[in-house]
C-alpha cells in the first residue's frame, strides 16, 4: 500500500502510481479540508488494467465456483472487521453521518453474502430427451472483463452491487471510483489485496471522463455497470451499446410519496423526514415530492414542517447529528438556485434551509432541510432531481389524481404510498409507474436478494443490480443440443 497523499491505482495485484499529470483534491464537505489527491488517470492506465484482466480471465474462469466464493467469505470477514474504519472514511469524504455510513456498509455486506450463493445462482438447466434421443442443456459462463463506474453518494455500497457477483461468476472487474469519494474504495481494495486473489481479477483505476470513455471504447471490456445522474447514465448506456457492450446504468430520480387521509400521520411524518433528509437527500431513493390526498394535506404539513425545522445538522462524525453536509459548495449552490427558481415559479417556502451555518464548521457545505408548498406539477422544481434535502408538497383530491401525478414524470425509480387501506395500497402498487414501490415505507431499497429496479429514465438497460439480475448480467447462456446415436459409438 502506498502512503503518498495521491491515491494510487490497484493494477495487476499491486499498488501503482497513476501516470496522470493532473489530480483533483478530495475534500471533506463538512470541514473543507483537503484529505487526499485523486489522479485523473489517462487512457493508458485503463489499457494496462484491461490487459492484466485479459491475461487473468482464462485461468480465473476455470476456478470452480465453490472455490471462487471462498474469496467472498474472506472478504466478508475482512469487511466486518474493518467496518468502523470504513464508515469513518466514508463519512469524511461523502459528508453523511456515521450511522448512515454504517447502514451503507451493511447493505454492501449483504451483497457479498448473497454472492456467496453463486454455485447455486449460476446453475443452468437441462432436459433429457427434449426430442427422441436428444438431450438439451443450458449453462452459464462468465462474459470476461467487466467495468464499473461508481458514484460519490454511496462509495462503499454501490460498487458491491456489482463486484461480488462479477467476480464470483468468474469475471474480472475494473472499478473506477468517484473522483469525489475515492478513499473508501481505496480502503476496500486494501482489504481485497489481503485476500491473495490472482493478479488482474479485481482492479481499481482512479480517473474522470477520459478513464470512463476508455472503458466504454476498449474492446476487451465486455460490459459496464454504473450509478449516477440520468444524463451520465444515458451517455454511458448509448456509448456502451454503440460499442457492443452490455450496460446496466442506474440514473436519477424524483421520487414521490402519496399520503392518504387514513395514514398514521405521526409515523408517516417520521418516515418521510428520514427519507427526504437522510444522507442530506443525496440518494436516488430519497423522497423529494409528497402528494397529499384530501384532508391529509393540513395534518401532514404542520407536523412535517416542525420536524424538518428541528433536524440537527452538522459534521457526521459528531454525536447527535441527524444530517450531514452536501458533497460540495458547487452542489449546494446549484440546489439553492433551484429553490429560488421554485419560489419564482410560485412555490411557498415553509421551511428555509438556506444561509445557515454550523458552529465550528462555518466553511462546510451545509444546506438545512427545506420544505416548499404549493409546488406546481409542471414547475422546474417539481421535475428536476435536486439531490439535496428539499421536499416539494403537492395536493390531490383523489387517489386516482395522485397516481396520475406520480406517473406523469420522466423518472421511475421509486414511488411510495402511506395508508391504512389494503385496497388503496394494492391499487397504487398495481398502477404506479416505478420500479421500486414502498407501502408505508419511505426508502424502498431492495434487499440484496432482489434486483434494484428502476423504470423510465431512472434506468438504462435490461438487467438491474443485485441478486439474480447481476448473475444473469455477468454471464452468457450457452445451449448444448446433443445426440449420441448407437451406430456412432466407437467400438474397441
Amino acid at each position: 500500500m502506498a502512503t503518498k497523499n495521491v491515491i494510487p491505482n490497484y493494477i495487476n495485484g499491486a499498488w501503482v502510481a497513476s501516470t496522470a499529470s493532473e489530480t483533483l483534491p478530495v475534500v471533506n464537505p463538512a470541514t473543507q479540508e483537503t484529505i487526499a489527491e485523486v489522479p485523473l488517470s489517462p487512457a493508458a492506465d485503463i489499457v494496462t488494467a484491461a490487459k492484466a484482466a485479459a491475461v487473468a480471465f482464462p485461468e480465473w474462469r476455470r476456478v470452480p465456483a465453490i472455490d471462487r466464493v471462498q474469496y467472498m467469505f474472506k472478504l466478508k470477514q475482512l469487511y466486518e472487521a474493518n467496518k468502523d474504519e470504513l464508515a469513518r472514511i466514508c463519512t469524511e469524504e461523502a459528508g453523511k453521518t456515521y450511522g448512515e455510513s454504517i447502514g451503507e456498509l451493511q447493505r454492501g455486506l449483504e451483497n457479498i453474502e448473497t454472492a456467496c450463493g453463486i454455485p447455486t445462482l449460476m446453475q443452468g438447466y437441462n432436459n433429457e430427451d427434449i426430442a427422441r434421443g436428444i438431450d438439451e442443456h443450458m449453462i452459464r459462463q462468465p462474459i470476461g472483463v467487466t467495468g464499473m463506474v461508481a458514484p460519490f453518494n454511496f462509495p462503499a455500497m454501490i460498487p458491491l452491487w456489482f463486484l461480488p457477483y462479477a467476480m464470483a461468476s468468474g469475471n474480472c472487474m475494473i472499478v473506477k471510483p468517484s473522483e469525489k469519494c475515492p478513499r473508501t474504495q481505496q480502503r476496500l481494495f486494501e482489504l481485497i489485496d489481503e485476500m491473495d486473489l490472482p493478479p488482474g481479477v479485481l482492479q481499481m483505476v482512479n480517473g474522470g471522463k477520459e478513464s470512463v470513455d476508455t472503458m466504454l471504447d476498449h474492446p476487451t471490456i465486455r460490459s459496464i455497470s454504473m450509478v449516477g445522474s440520468t444524463p451520465a447514465a444515458e451517455y454511458i448506456y448509448q456509448r456502451a451499446a454503440k460499442n457492443g457492450k452490455r450496460a446496466q446504468c442506474q440514473g436519477g430520480a424524483k421520487n414521490p410519496a402519496v399520503i392518504m387521509p387514513d395514514a398514521d400521520m405521526d409515523k408517516t411524518v417520521e418516515i418521510i423526514a428520514d427519507s427526504a433528509f437522510g444522507c442530506a437527500g443525496q440518494r436516488c431513493l430519497a423522497l423529494s415530492v409528497v402528494i397529499t390526498v384530501g384532508e391529509a394535506g393540513e395534518a401532514f404539513r404542520e407536523r412535517f414542517c416542525d420536524v424538518a425545522a428541528k433536524r440537527t445538522v452538522g459534521y457526521g462524525l459528531d454525536e447527535g447529528v441527524e444530517m450531514g453536509a452536501i458533497i460540495s459548495h458547487e452542489s449546494k449552490d446549484r440546489i439553492e438556485g433551484l429553490i429560488a427558481k421554485g419560489e419564482a415559479e410560485g412555490a411557498k417556502v415553509l421551511v428555509d434551509g438556506r444561509g445557515k451555518l454550523v458552529e465550528g464548521y462555518e466553511k462546510g457545505s451545509f444546506l438545512f432541510p427545506t420544505v416548499l408548498d404549493n409546488v406546481h406539477p409542471d414547475s422546474t422544481i417539481a421535475r428536476t432531481e435536486l439531490f439535496g434535502p428539499v421536499l416539494a408538497l403537492m395536493h390531490a383530491d383523489t387517489l386516482d389524481e395522485a397516481i396520475a401525478l406520480v406517473n406523469d414524470r420522466e423518472y421511475g425509480n421509486m414511488a411510495c404510498i402511506f395508508t391504512s387501506s389494503g385496497i388503496d395500497a394494492r391499487k397504487f402498487r398495481y398502477e404506479a409507474y416505478a420500479g421500486n414501490i414502498g407501502i408505508n415505507v419511505g426508502v424502498a431499497a431492495p434487499m440484496a436478494q432482489y434486483p434494484f429496479s428502476g423504470w423510465k429514465r431512472s434506468f438504462f438497460g435490461d438487467l438491474h443490480a443485485q441478486s439474480q439480475h447481476s448473475v444473469e448480467f455477468f454471464t452468457e447462456t450457452k445451449v448444448i443440443v446433443e445426440r449420441w446415436p448407437k451406430e456412432w459409438h466407437r467400438k474397441f
